[in-house]
């Protein structure tokens, strides 16, 4: 969907945004010569995109890598869509469902930089994953690997092919401060035997937002004929990457996450040559084993949140990507480097750009993560989530376009608070 035509649909769908639609149009429109870099740190911009969201005042959000909710034009959008397929209701369902879902998936290829035909739509990361984890022909002895850092889901489907196959599972463990890309790709390169089939790995870890370098990690694997599968639940749509240079053989992502789409929609890259070779995990009409709907049935669903998808997308592109992912780094360094001298606070992701983004987990010397969350709410009225485990001790920080620093200073004031009890 063109920049224009979205402006436009939301001016014919009566929505309303506090700054205006043709105020924010011209915002942008003035900012266009600005750099990413530049524009990061203009918070006077920034307040604007806020003014498109409707936030709980009873705390400061830093929690918003669950689930990043709605701006009002893409929620109005959304409700619009749920109206209209009300009201078509089967007629709806039974005419323009595949079509326009397909639209969506073209869309998406896109901006994923891979084929329509090597992608679906899912429910979420869990359910692209698992798929794949569980539709792999596995013989008893195969090896997988994966790090005891990689989102609990995946393990425990691995857990189960395991159990039902006798496949072996090799765990690692990331560390919080690598020194260079070539100390991640060894510790992936030296659990490989010649059993190994396949390695997972998170794009961006979701304990402490640290980013992993897929591209070397793929080219390692496939030297040895191991395929990966990456997890790029919190990369898609918050980082710039494409799934074809990346060169791994499998990808998948949650879009409620950084695209802000609504709640119920993910998606799954297949690289083509390995579509016939995944066992579906529901029955589908379609025969043709090289085709990617083989392994898409998913039954009746929402198709509104289908539709969503696309108006998601172009307000993606109204702020561009480049400018998203530099506000939401400039975000995370401002606040980590207010600390990051404190000898009783500790970052457990690292502090250099390229690896690490809006994400980070920070954690105090001699305090519980789920005491300092607590205190957080409590004492400070900050929103966060504990995390204790996988050698990551702290608390998850994930601001949002809409988050100021005027916030991230009230969260640093409670941190060196904190640090001092």
């Amino acid at each position: 969907m063109e920049k224009r035509q979205f402006i436009k649909d939301l001016v014919l769908t009566g929505i309303a945004m506090p700054l205006g639609l043709g105020g924010m149009a011209k915002a942008f429109a003035s900012h266009a010569e600005k750099s990413p870099l530049a524009l990061a740190e203009d918070n006077r911009f920034w307040e604007e995109i806020r003014q498109q969201y409707i936030l709980k005042p009873d705390y400061i959000n830093l929690e918003n890598g669950y689930y990043n909710f709605l701006p009002q034009p893409i929620l109005n959008k959304y409700i619009e869509h749920i109206k209209e397929i009300n009201y078509q209701g089967s007629y709806y369902m039974r005419t323009v469902q595949w079509e326009n879902k397909q639209k969506s998936v073209i869309a998406l290829s896109e901006i994923a930089g891979c084929s329509p035909e090597e992608l679906i739509i899912t429910r979420n990361t869990t359910e692209s994953l698992d798929t794949i984890i569980g539709g792999i022909h596995w013989q008893a002895g195969d090896e997988a690997i994966m790090a005891e850092q990689d989102y609990g889901a995946m393990l425990d489907m691995f857990k189960l092919v395991s159990e039902r196959h006798g496949v072996v599972n090799k765990m690692i463990s990331v560390p919080n401060h690598p020194k260079d890309d070539a100390e991640i790709v060894a510790l992936y390169k030296n659990a490989i035997t010649p059993k190994t089939k396949v390695i997972l790995v998170s794009h961006m870890i979701n304990i402490t937002g640290q980013i992993l370098p897929i591209k070397k990690i793929s080219e390692m694997a496939h030297q040895y004929g191991v395929q990966v599968m990456v997890d790029g639940a919190h990369a898609f749509a918050h980082i710039q990457f494409s799934i074809a240079d990346l060169g791994c053989d499998y990808y998948a992502a949650s879009l409620h996450k950084w695209l802000s789409v609504p709640l119920g929609a993910g998606i799954l890259f297949v690289k083509k040559e390995n579509i016939k070779n995944i066992w579906p995990l529901f029955g589908d009409n379609e025969k043709d084993a090289n085709k990617i709907k083989r392994i898409n049935h998913t039954g009746t669903h929402p198709v509104h949140t289908d539709l969503t998808i696309p108006d998601s997308i172009a307000y993606y592109q109204m702020i561009g990507p480049a400018k998203k992912e530099a506000r939401l780094r400039y975000l995370q360094q401002y606040w980590t480097s207010k600390v990051k001298d404190n000898p009783n606070i500790i970052l457990n992701t690292p502090t250099t750009p390229d690896r690490s983004c809006a994400i980070s987990n920070v954690g105090i010397k001699n305090m519980k993560p789920a005491i300092l969350a607590e205190r957080l709410m409590k004492e400070h009225k900050i929103f966060t989530v504990a995390i204790d485990y996988a050698n990551v001790h702290g608390c998850r920080i994930t601001p949002n376009l809409y988050t100021t620093t005027k916030e991230l200073d009230v969260f640093v004031d409670a941190l060196n608070t904190l640090s001092k009890a």
